[in-house]
């Protein structure tokens, strides 16, 4: 996993367009479980907020935190919206560095919208690392 200097998990990406294994991966765990609410490529919905303007001021650590405890948001219209606690979803728990490395790569213009266009190769200890999350 690739780390800021404050020690949030980041992005990397390429002139042609690819971007981290891990980021890519990520991508696909985000459109297999978070796009029904957060539209697809984090833009939003009628439902939900795009998570691309939310990660333009919401830090890792908030962002964990929302994903694992949910969240109750009053909206200008009097409903509630509402964020549903994940942290016992280990199809997104076991895999959150790199949802939020691939919506802050959206989120700052850098990863753009459709499926990247390639990936590095995968080390053997990531799929070691995913089993042992999601067996845990």
């Amino acid at each position: 996993m690739l780390l800021e200097e404050s020690g949030e998990p980041t992005y990397r990406s390429q002139k042609d367009g690819k971007i981290d294994l891990l980021t890519n991966r990520r991508f696909q765990r985000y459109h297999s479980e978070c796009h029904v609410c957060h539209g697809p490529e984090g833009v939003g919905s009628t439902y939900a907020p795009a998570l691309t303007d939310s990660l333009k001021t919401m830090n890792y650590d908030d962002f964990v935190a929302v994903v694992s405890s949910g969240r109750v948001v009053q909206t200008p219209g009097g409903a509630d919206s509402v964020m549903p606690a994940l942290g016992d979803n280990k199809n997104v728990m076991c895999y959150l560095d790199g949802i939020y490395t691939y919506l802050k790569g959206r989120s700052d213009g850098v990863i753009p919208r459709g499926r990247p266009a390639g990936k590095d190769p995968k080390p053997a200890a990531l799929g070691e690392a995913e089993n042992d999350c999601l067996a845990g």
